[in-house]
Protein backbone atom coordinates (compact mmCIF):
# COMPACT_ATOMS: atom_id res chain seq x y z
CA UNK A 1 0.00 0.00 0.00
CA UNK A 2 1.31 3.49 -1.09
CA UNK A 3 -0.15 6.10 1.67
CA UNK A 4 -1.64 9.38 0.90
CA UNK A 5 0.38 10.98 3.66
CA UNK A 6 3.03 9.75 6.70
CA UNK A 7 5.52 11.91 8.34
CA UNK A 8 9.30 11.88 7.50
CA UNK A 9 11.29 11.65 10.89
CA UNK A 10 14.98 11.40 12.01
CA UNK A 11 17.35 11.46 14.30
CA UNK A 12 17.54 14.98 14.78
CA UNK A 13 13.40 14.79 15.88
CA UNK A 14 14.75 11.66 18.40
CA UNK A 15 17.50 13.68 20.05
CA UNK A 16 15.51 16.62 20.60
CA UNK A 17 12.80 14.86 22.41
CA UNK A 18 15.20 12.88 24.12
CA UNK A 19 16.76 15.86 26.02
CA UNK A 20 13.13 17.07 26.74
CA UNK A 21 12.89 13.78 28.25
CA UNK A 22 15.92 13.70 30.35
CA UNK A 23 15.21 17.38 31.22
CA UNK A 24 12.13 16.19 32.90
CA UNK A 25 9.98 19.20 31.10
CA UNK A 26 7.89 16.93 29.17
CA UNK A 27 4.47 19.22 29.91
CA UNK A 28 3.82 22.79 28.93
CA UNK A 29 7.04 24.28 30.22
CA UNK A 30 10.71 23.46 28.75
CA UNK A 31 13.09 25.06 26.44
CA UNK A 32 11.60 23.94 23.17
CA UNK A 33 8.32 25.68 23.40
CA UNK A 34 9.51 29.08 23.00
CA UNK A 35 12.16 28.40 20.90
CA UNK A 36 9.68 26.60 18.33
CA UNK A 37 7.42 29.75 18.84
CA UNK A 38 9.81 31.99 18.15
CA UNK A 39 11.73 30.20 14.90
CA UNK A 40 8.45 29.32 13.14
CA UNK A 41 7.25 33.02 13.41
CA UNK A 42 11.02 34.09 12.10
CA UNK A 43 10.33 31.93 9.35
CA UNK A 44 6.83 33.40 8.21
CA UNK A 45 8.00 36.71 8.35
CA UNK A 46 6.11 37.42 11.58
CA UNK A 47 6.98 38.76 15.53
CA UNK A 48 5.01 36.20 17.72
CA UNK A 49 4.06 33.01 17.65
CA UNK A 50 1.53 31.04 20.16
CA UNK A 51 2.07 26.91 20.31
CA UNK A 52 -1.04 25.34 20.71
CA UNK A 53 -2.35 21.67 21.63
CA UNK A 54 -3.74 21.84 17.83
CA UNK A 55 -4.87 22.95 14.97
CA UNK A 56 -8.12 23.60 15.40
CA UNK A 57 -7.61 24.87 19.12
CA UNK A 58 -4.81 28.01 16.77
CA UNK A 59 -8.78 28.71 15.22
CA UNK A 60 -10.47 28.56 17.91
CA UNK A 61 -7.99 31.10 20.55
CA UNK A 62 -7.55 33.72 17.55
CA UNK A 63 -11.13 33.56 17.51
CA UNK A 64 -11.65 34.42 20.71
CA UNK A 65 -8.85 36.58 21.04
CA UNK A 66 -10.70 38.96 18.27
CA UNK A 67 -13.36 38.86 20.27
CA UNK A 68 -15.83 37.41 17.81
CA UNK A 69 -18.65 36.14 19.47
CA UNK A 70 -22.75 35.44 20.00
CA UNK A 71 -24.31 37.42 17.35
CA UNK A 72 -21.51 37.55 15.14
CA UNK A 73 -20.36 36.32 11.24
CA UNK A 74 -17.83 35.47 10.23
CA UNK A 75 -17.14 34.33 6.36
CA UNK A 76 -15.28 30.93 5.63
CA UNK A 77 -15.08 29.00 2.12
CA UNK A 78 -17.46 26.15 2.31
CA UNK A 79 -14.48 24.11 0.94
CA UNK A 80 -12.45 23.21 3.67
CA UNK A 81 -11.65 20.55 6.72
CA UNK A 82 -14.75 21.21 8.97
CA UNK A 83 -12.54 22.11 11.78
CA UNK A 84 -12.82 25.96 9.79
CA UNK A 85 -16.37 26.51 10.42
CA UNK A 86 -16.37 24.89 13.89
CA UNK A 87 -14.31 26.75 15.27
CA UNK A 88 -16.58 29.93 14.98
CA UNK A 89 -19.42 28.01 16.06
CA UNK A 90 -17.44 27.34 19.43
CA UNK A 91 -18.03 30.91 19.98
CA UNK A 92 -21.56 30.78 19.28
CA UNK A 93 -20.62 32.98 15.98
CA UNK A 94 -22.80 31.97 12.53
CA UNK A 95 -19.93 31.02 9.79
CA UNK A 96 -21.05 32.30 7.05
CA UNK A 97 -19.92 30.49 3.45
CA UNK A 98 -18.35 31.67 0.42
CA UNK A 99 -17.98 29.94 -2.66
CA UNK A 100 -14.39 28.68 -4.45
CA UNK A 101 -12.64 29.55 -6.83
CA UNK A 102 -12.55 27.59 -9.87
CA UNK A 103 -8.94 28.42 -11.08
CA UNK A 104 -7.30 27.70 -7.59
CA UNK A 105 -9.91 26.44 -5.75
CA UNK A 106 -9.64 28.59 -2.44
CA UNK A 107 -11.82 31.16 -1.37
CA UNK A 108 -13.16 33.50 -4.28
CA UNK A 109 -12.96 36.59 -3.14
CA UNK A 110 -15.11 37.86 -6.22
CA UNK A 111 -17.81 36.13 -3.80
CA UNK A 112 -16.92 37.89 -0.34
CA UNK A 113 -18.57 41.33 -0.53
CA UNK A 114 -22.00 40.12 -1.29
CA UNK A 115 -22.05 38.30 2.44
CA UNK A 116 -20.78 40.94 4.43
CA UNK A 117 -23.81 42.03 6.85
CA UNK A 118 -23.64 44.53 9.71
CA UNK A 119 -22.97 41.41 11.61
CA UNK A 120 -19.60 40.33 9.82
CA UNK A 121 -16.83 40.47 11.83
CA UNK A 122 -14.21 38.44 10.17
CA UNK A 123 -13.23 36.59 7.05
CA UNK A 124 -10.99 33.08 7.43
CA UNK A 125 -9.15 32.44 3.91
CA UNK A 126 -8.01 29.16 4.07
CA UNK A 127 -4.76 28.65 1.89
CA UNK A 128 -5.96 25.18 0.46
CA UNK A 129 -4.27 21.77 -0.35
CA UNK A 130 -1.24 24.08 0.08
CA UNK A 131 -2.34 27.00 -2.59
CA UNK A 132 -2.20 30.42 -1.20
CA UNK A 133 -5.26 32.75 -1.93
CA UNK A 134 -5.71 35.65 -3.61
CA UNK A 135 -4.72 37.69 -0.25
CA UNK A 136 -4.62 41.23 -2.10
CA UNK A 137 -8.36 41.00 -2.99
CA UNK A 138 -9.19 39.79 0.12
CA UNK A 139 -7.04 42.85 2.50
CA UNK A 140 -8.71 45.25 0.38
CA UNK A 141 -12.27 43.69 1.31
CA UNK A 142 -11.40 43.79 4.96
CA UNK A 143 -10.24 46.85 4.93
CA UNK A 144 -13.03 48.23 3.28
CA UNK A 145 -15.38 46.76 5.63
CA UNK A 146 -13.26 46.74 8.61
CA UNK A 147 -13.07 43.11 9.06
CA UNK A 148 -10.36 41.22 11.20
CA UNK A 149 -8.50 38.84 8.39
CA UNK A 150 -7.51 34.92 10.49
CA UNK A 151 -5.87 33.05 8.32
CA UNK A 152 -6.15 29.11 7.97
CA UNK A 153 -3.18 27.81 7.13
CA UNK A 154 -3.03 24.48 8.18
CA UNK A 155 -2.07 22.87 4.77
CA UNK A 156 0.29 25.49 3.76
CA UNK A 157 3.18 26.00 6.10
CA UNK A 158 6.02 27.46 3.67
CA UNK A 159 3.49 28.76 0.29
CA UNK A 160 3.92 32.20 -0.56
CA UNK A 161 2.18 34.79 -1.84
CA UNK A 162 4.01 37.32 -4.37
CA UNK A 163 6.87 35.97 -2.85
CA UNK A 164 5.63 36.66 1.48
CA UNK A 165 4.59 33.73 3.13
CA UNK A 166 1.27 33.14 3.72
CA UNK A 167 0.55 33.59 7.24
CA UNK A 168 1.78 37.15 7.22
CA UNK A 169 -0.96 38.89 5.74
CA UNK A 170 -4.33 38.55 8.21
CA UNK A 171 -4.79 39.87 12.17
CA UNK A 172 -3.91 36.50 13.21
CA UNK A 173 -2.74 32.96 11.10
CA UNK A 174 -3.07 29.18 12.42
CA UNK A 175 -0.97 26.56 11.51
CA UNK A 176 -1.64 22.85 12.10
CA UNK A 177 1.11 20.54 12.90
CA UNK A 178 -0.96 16.67 13.01
CA UNK A 179 0.68 14.02 11.14
CA UNK A 180 -0.12 14.75 7.88
CA UNK A 181 1.12 18.26 7.18
CA UNK A 182 4.17 19.09 5.71
CA UNK A 183 5.94 19.25 9.01
CA UNK A 184 4.51 18.00 12.60
CA UNK A 185 4.98 17.54 15.62
CA UNK A 186 2.36 14.63 15.98
CA UNK A 187 -0.94 16.86 16.88
CA UNK A 188 0.49 20.40 17.47
CA UNK A 189 -0.76 24.14 16.15
CA UNK A 190 0.70 27.77 16.15
CA UNK A 191 -0.50 31.01 15.88
CA UNK A 192 0.80 34.04 14.81
CA UNK A 193 0.35 37.33 15.05
CA UNK A 194 2.80 41.29 14.85
CA UNK A 195 0.03 42.48 17.57
CA UNK A 196 1.60 42.36 20.66
CA UNK A 197 -1.30 43.08 22.49
CA UNK A 198 -3.06 39.78 20.83
CA UNK A 199 -0.21 37.41 21.58
CA UNK A 200 -0.28 38.22 25.42
CA UNK A 201 -4.25 37.69 25.26
CA UNK A 202 -3.81 34.48 23.60
CA UNK A 203 -1.06 33.44 25.50
CA UNK A 204 -4.00 33.89 28.67
CA UNK A 205 -6.80 31.87 26.98
CA UNK A 206 -4.04 29.84 26.05
CA UNK A 207 -3.67 28.98 29.94
CA UNK A 208 -6.89 28.58 31.41
CA UNK A 209 -7.23 32.64 31.54
CA UNK A 210 -4.69 32.75 34.52
CA UNK A 211 -3.33 35.87 34.92
CA UNK A 212 0.08 36.54 34.25
CA UNK A 213 1.06 38.70 37.01
CA UNK A 214 -0.63 36.68 39.93
CA UNK A 215 -0.57 33.07 39.84
CA UNK A 216 -3.93 30.71 39.96
CA UNK A 217 -5.95 33.80 39.95
CA UNK A 218 -8.60 33.90 37.04
CA UNK A 219 -9.66 36.91 35.53
CA UNK A 220 -11.25 35.36 32.82
CA UNK A 221 -12.51 31.50 31.21
CA UNK A 222 -10.15 30.43 29.17
CA UNK A 223 -8.92 27.34 27.26
CA UNK A 224 -6.04 24.24 28.42
CA UNK A 225 -4.92 24.81 24.64
CA UNK A 226 -1.20 24.11 25.22
CA UNK A 227 1.48 22.27 23.70
CA UNK A 228 4.03 20.06 25.41
CA UNK A 229 7.80 20.44 25.27
CA UNK A 230 8.04 16.78 23.32
CA UNK A 231 5.64 18.25 20.92
CA UNK A 232 7.63 21.29 20.59
CA UNK A 233 10.90 19.00 20.21
CA UNK A 234 9.73 17.54 17.40
CA UNK A 235 8.57 20.48 15.82
CA UNK A 236 12.28 22.31 15.83
CA UNK A 237 13.81 19.52 14.24
CA UNK A 238 11.09 19.57 11.84
CA UNK A 239 11.39 23.00 11.02
CA UNK A 240 15.01 22.97 9.92
CA UNK A 241 13.93 20.51 7.39
CA UNK A 242 10.87 22.23 6.19
CA UNK A 243 12.28 24.29 3.29
CA UNK A 244 13.26 20.26 2.22
CA UNK A 245 10.24 18.99 2.64
CA UNK A 246 8.65 21.54 0.04
CA UNK A 247 11.13 21.09 -2.32
CA UNK A 248 10.44 17.61 -2.31
CA UNK A 249 6.38 17.97 -2.15
CA UNK A 250 7.37 20.58 -5.40
CA UNK A 251 9.03 17.79 -7.24
CA UNK A 252 6.76 14.87 -6.35
CA UNK A 253 4.09 17.55 -8.35
CA UNK A 254 6.30 18.08 -10.84
CA UNK A 255 6.96 14.43 -11.85
CA UNK A 256 2.81 14.00 -11.39
CA UNK A 257 2.57 16.91 -13.33
CA UNK A 258 4.69 15.77 -16.22
CA UNK A 259 3.47 11.56 -16.15
CA UNK A 260 -0.24 13.03 -16.09
CA UNK A 261 -0.12 15.89 -18.87
CA UNK A 262 -1.24 13.13 -21.80
CA UNK A 263 -4.36 12.63 -19.78
CA UNK A 264 -4.94 16.49 -19.19
CA UNK A 265 -4.35 17.24 -22.66
CA UNK A 266 -7.08 14.33 -23.59
CA UNK A 267 -9.67 16.49 -21.55
CA UNK A 268 -9.85 13.60 -18.91
CA UNK A 269 -8.21 15.31 -16.00
CA UNK A 270 -7.21 18.37 -14.44
CA UNK A 271 -4.39 18.97 -12.61
CA UNK A 272 -3.50 20.95 -9.40
CA UNK A 273 -3.16 24.21 -10.03
CA UNK A 274 -0.61 26.69 -9.48
CA UNK A 275 -1.19 30.56 -9.95
CA UNK A 276 1.92 32.46 -11.80
CA UNK A 277 1.41 34.84 -8.15
CA UNK A 278 1.64 31.68 -5.57
CA UNK A 279 4.10 29.34 -4.78
CA UNK A 280 1.92 26.23 -3.58
CA UNK A 281 4.02 23.83 -1.36
CA UNK A 282 1.02 20.68 -2.57
CA UNK A 283 0.24 19.44 0.73
CA UNK A 284 -1.61 16.74 -1.18
CA UNK A 285 -1.53 16.93 -4.77
CA UNK A 286 -4.69 16.52 -5.58
CA UNK A 287 -6.47 16.67 -9.17
CA UNK A 288 -10.14 16.64 -11.29
CA UNK A 289 -11.44 14.04 -13.43
CA UNK A 290 -13.51 15.52 -15.33
CA UNK A 291 -16.72 14.23 -17.04
CA UNK A 292 -15.22 11.97 -20.07
CA UNK A 293 -13.08 10.31 -17.37
CA UNK A 294 -15.39 6.97 -18.09
CA UNK A 295 -15.51 6.79 -14.09
CA UNK A 296 -17.04 8.09 -11.55
CA UNK A 297 -14.82 9.81 -9.00
CA UNK A 298 -15.64 7.05 -6.02
CA UNK A 299 -14.97 4.18 -8.47
CA UNK A 300 -11.94 5.56 -9.64
CA UNK A 301 -10.72 5.45 -5.79
CA UNK A 302 -11.66 2.25 -4.87
CA UNK A 303 -9.78 0.91 -8.69
CA UNK A 304 -6.73 2.39 -7.35
CA UNK A 305 -7.03 1.05 -3.46
CA UNK A 306 -7.41 -1.81 -5.67
CA UNK A 307 -3.30 -1.25 -7.07
CA UNK A 308 -2.85 -0.86 -3.66
CA UNK A 309 -2.61 2.99 -3.63
CA UNK A 310 -4.51 4.96 -0.67
CA UNK A 311 -6.20 7.89 -1.93
CA UNK A 312 -9.19 10.08 -0.87
CA UNK A 313 -11.60 12.66 -1.84
CA UNK A 314 -11.20 16.87 -1.69
CA UNK A 315 -13.16 17.72 1.27
CA UNK A 316 -17.38 17.74 1.49
CA UNK A 317 -18.32 21.47 0.82
CA UNK A 318 -19.68 22.12 4.74
CA UNK A 319 -22.60 23.33 3.88
CA UNK A 320 -23.85 19.77 2.76
CA UNK A 321 -22.94 18.15 5.86
CA UNK A 322 -25.96 17.97 8.54
CA UNK A 323 -24.42 20.26 11.45
CA UNK A 324 -24.74 23.50 8.92
CA UNK A 325 -27.07 21.95 6.03
CA UNK A 326 -27.95 25.08 3.69
CA UNK A 327 -30.19 25.45 1.11
CA UNK A 328 -27.76 27.40 -1.00
CA UNK A 329 -25.87 26.11 -4.03
CA UNK A 330 -22.10 26.72 -3.97
CA UNK A 331 -21.70 25.13 -7.78
CA UNK A 332 -18.20 25.73 -7.91
CA UNK A 333 -17.27 23.83 -4.32
CA UNK A 334 -19.78 21.38 -5.08
CA UNK A 335 -18.04 20.44 -8.75
CA UNK A 336 -14.74 20.88 -7.09
CA UNK A 337 -15.69 18.15 -4.15
CA UNK A 338 -17.77 15.72 -6.44
CA UNK A 339 -14.42 15.37 -9.19
CA UNK A 340 -11.87 16.42 -6.98
CA UNK A 341 -9.28 13.24 -5.70
CA UNK A 342 -6.03 13.50 -3.99
CA UNK A 343 -2.82 11.42 -4.92
CA UNK A 344 -0.55 10.63 -2.12
CA UNK A 345 1.89 13.14 -1.78
CA UNK A 346 4.43 12.22 1.30
CA UNK A 347 7.66 13.41 1.35
CA UNK A 348 9.12 9.75 1.39
CA UNK A 349 7.72 8.94 -1.51
CA UNK A 350 10.49 7.98 -4.63
CA UNK A 351 10.10 8.59 -8.48
CA UNK A 352 9.06 5.10 -9.44
CA UNK A 353 6.33 5.10 -7.04
CA UNK A 354 5.13 8.17 -8.38
CA UNK A 355 5.20 6.57 -12.11
CA UNK A 356 3.12 3.59 -10.94
CA UNK A 357 0.66 5.68 -9.28
CA UNK A 358 0.94 7.34 -12.79
CA UNK A 359 0.26 4.07 -14.79
CA UNK A 360 -2.47 3.09 -11.81
CA UNK A 361 -4.75 6.46 -12.82
CA UNK A 362 -4.14 5.83 -16.38
CA UNK A 363 -5.50 2.19 -16.59
CA UNK A 364 -8.10 3.31 -14.53
CA UNK A 365 -9.75 5.16 -16.71
CA UNK A 366 -11.79 3.32 -19.11
CA UNK A 367 -10.97 5.67 -22.08
CA UNK A 368 -7.63 5.26 -22.30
Amino acid sequence: MIPIAEPLLGDEELSNVVEAVKSGWISSKGKFIPEFEEKFARYCGVKYGVATSNGTAALHLALEALGIGEGDEVIVPTLTFIATANAVRYTDAKPVFADSHPDYWCIDPEKIESLITPKTKAIIPVHLYGHPCDMDAIMAIANRHNLYIIEDAAEAHGAEYKGRKVGSFGDIACFSFYGNKIMTTGEGGMCLTNDEELVQRMRILRDHGMNPNKKYWYDIVGFNYRMTNMQAAVGVAQLGKLDKFIEKKRQIARWYSEGLKGLEGKGLVKLHPEMPWARCVYWMYSILITHNFGVSRDQFIKKLAESGIETRPLFYPIHRMPPYRSVERFQVAEELSKTGISLPGGSKLAKEEIRIIVEAVMEATEVV
